[in-house]
């Protein structure tokens, strides 16, 4: 992500992650609507089949950078090998956090 992104520009944004490493079977999707829902986030987790977790957040940057930094550290479920991620604008499509299938 580029490092404009980093810093909090006050707009709602929406984080598209695609999660890789040991992220199913071990509670990820569980821990990742709890903490989406601690920080009062919107947007859905799935398991995609290629073994991968995809995400989608929405919510005020600041926040969302938070999320993002949980996503990739020791305290997110299993292990995290790597998150693809884009960030753009939000659309406020969500309502609440959600497993999607």
């Amino acid at each position: 992500m580029a490092d404009t992104a980093d810093r909090d520009s006050g707009a709602d944004v929406r984080l598209h992650a695609r999660v890789e490493g040991v992220v199913q079977a071990v509670g990820f999707r569980y821990w990742t609507v709890r903490k989406a829902e601690e920080l009062a986030l919107t947007g859905t987790v799935r398991n995609d089949d290629d073994g991968t977790v995809a995400v989608v957040v929405e919510g005020p940057q600041a926040v969302v950078l938070e999320f993002r930094r949980w996503l990739q550290s020791e305290d997110a479920p299993g292990r995290v090998d790597h998150v693809d991620e884009s960030l753009s604008p939000a659309t406020g499509e969500f309502r609440s956090f959600d497993v999607v299938y």
